[in-house]
């Protein structure tokens, strides 16, 4: 380690270096060395098999959708968990499916909206602590925009006139944008992020950026520059993170929809502890040109929503191959009304009958420590409300969990170690300990370990395509219980697997647990089949 960030150019403290090797982060190197033998000899690196590019779902439907009987759409219904944490007047509707109809038609006015926005933020975010920008004067010049092109005839689909928020690591042009960190606390973006680019063109309003863990290096809310974001439901626990801001705001009715990043599961795990929708798409779907990166093969942008509708109406939105972002691919879009030639509202086909899909439950999670009993519950409430929607459980093996667990972890490690070595060089002091930490930490790792990870993350995709070739989705808890305490990490157990495979994944509200804190099931597609996975989690909901 001291070798590698010598050569680095790092000028790492000895304390921090005494700390990682303390707390025993690294002997994780030989402990990842004596795995590598699972995956033979003949196994090429991750980034040389061309998955994105074709396998099972490729198509963007799947056996389950094409089984499918076709019906009308449905407009979503969020839980009752979800609504209470989002009181509206009540003349408007909670989320943004059943809002757009009554803005297209004048009844609701994108001012109105936005003016309501930002005086719940004015009201509420000193305790929740989580926008790090609130643009005002920008977002109330949009909805009035806006509200003159819906009357002009120019309405451009659901999110038109809507108040929504970004994650502060996507740019966006003239704002500070700080990653959550002291290092750009001052860094004026000069352009916008694609995915804050494809909201404008919808015509949603972004009335600020949201906060999250330092470089989102954190699955919890903890920042040492900015503080905490506690839960919405119980301001001693957690929001989770790393984009707590996020989870936050949508939960805490401040916004009706937000963009986050999901690395290892920061998108679902603050949307399960806060009690929202969170919606990670296929590695691919969703351009991050703008967003600035911790791990390049783990990262997706995706949304935090009140609603699984609400989640599915913004990844339409904003999905889609850029080629300033060479990892996105000209997969089929999703099925969304009010995409460009076709201004309907909400999600055709959004209903919540699934005959003919096969729905697998992994026979063992291999968890460190158990479920807590109401997680366990949820999750076998969730699969019931699957089975009642018409789908098939079929249990399935996974057995190399605990691998790919390490693999997510050791990759993200080192990537994103690549990722910061310049500013570490140039900032190291302006690090918070822990994510310095950590990076320091990922040091510990040789080139050819990455190489090894990588083989490895190949030998399991191969393994779980075979596993799940007769499945259409796969249906696992999203965290193995309630939120922590405020300040605690919460888990990356059950999250980043879908991170190393890119799969696409949901995160959807289901029940309680202790302290009435919010539970969640994670649902999980192949490849560029989000449009069974988003009707799965509508059942679910439903």
């Amino acid at each position: 380690m001291r070798a590698n960030l010598r050569a680095a150019g790092i000028p790492a403290r000895e304390e921090d270096i005494e700390r990682v090797v303390a707390e025993g982060i690294a002997d994780r190197a030989v402990v990842f060395r004596a795995l590598l033998g699972a995956a033979g000899d003949d196994c090429i690196p991750d980034f040389l098999s061309g998955w994105s590019l074709a396998g099972p779902g490729a198509d963007g439907e799947g056996r389950g959708a094409a089984g499918a009987a076709a019906g009308p759409p449905q407009t979503a219904t969020p839980s009752p968990s979800v609504a209470r944490a989002q009181p509206e007047p009540a003349r408007w509707p909670s989320t943004i499916a059943e809002l757009a109809p009554l803005v297209r038609a004048g009844a609701v006015s994108p001012v109105e909206l936005t003016e309501q926005a930002l005086t719940r933020i004015e009201e509420d975010d000193g305790r929740a602590n989580a926008f790090q920008l609130v643009l005002a004067e920008e977002a109330l010049a949009a909805a009035r925009r806006a509200q003159d092109e819906v009357a002009g005839g120019g309405w451009r689909g659901p999110l038109h006139g809507i108040p929504v928020a970004v994650k502060d690591l996507l740019a966006m042009k003239d704002t500070v944008t700080t990653s959550g960190s002291k290092v750009f606390a001052d860094h004026v973006s000069d352009h916008d992020a694609a995915a804050v680019e494809r909201l404008r063109a919808a015509g949603a309003v972004i009335v600020g950026k949201t906060r999250l863990s330092e470089f989102a290096y954190w699955p919890g809310s903890t920042n040492p520059h900015y503080g905490p974001t506690p839960n919405p439901r119980d301001p001693t626990r957690d929001a989770g993170g790393s984009s707590s801001g996020s989870a936050a705001a949508v939960a805490g009715g401040m916004v009706y929809a937000a963009l986050g990043t999901d690395t290892g599961g920061s998108i679902r795990i603050p949307a399960a502890l806060c009690g929202v929708v969170g919606l990670k798409p296929t590695f691919g779907r969703a351009s991050l040109h703008g967003c600035m990166a911790l791990a390049w093969s783990l990262d997706h942008v995706g949304p935090l929503a009140r609603s699984v509708e609400d989640a599915a109406l913004v990844l339409a939105a904003i999905a889609g191959p850029d080629p300033r972002d060479p990892r996105t691919r000209s997969a089929p879009l999703l099925a969304m009304a009010g995409s460009p030639g076709d201004p309907t509202e909400g999600l055709r086909g959004l209903h919540a009958d699934l005959p003919g899909v096969r729905v697998g439950v992994p026979r063992d999670l291999h968890l460190a420590a158990p479920l807590q009993d109401a997680a366990a519950r949820s999750w076998v409430r969730a699969n019931r409300a699957l089975e009642q929607a018409g789908a098939t459980l079929v249990e399935v093996d996974l057995d190399e969990i605990h691998l790919l667990r390490q693999v997510a972890v050791l990759t993200l490690g080192v990537e994103a170690a690549a990722h910061h070595t310049p500013l570490l060089r140039a900032h190291y002091d302006d690090y918070g300990e822990f994510s310095r930490g950590r990076l320091v930490a990922a040091f510990t790792f040789s080139a050819r370990d990455f190489l090894g990870a990588q083989r490895l993350r190949h030998w399991i995709r191969r393994r779980w395509d075979a596993a799940c070739r007769h499945v259409d989705l796969l249906s696992l808890p999203c965290q193995p219980g309630v939120a922590p305490l405020l300040d605690m990490p919460a888990s990356t157990d059950l999250t980043n697997l879908f991170n190393a495979l890119g799969w696409p994944a949901i995160s959807v509200p289901c029940g309680e647990g202790a302290h009435g804190l919010p539970l969640a099931v994670q649902l999980v597609a192949k490849p560029w089949n989000e449009a069974t996975l988003v009707r799965a989690a509508r059942a679910v909901e439903a």
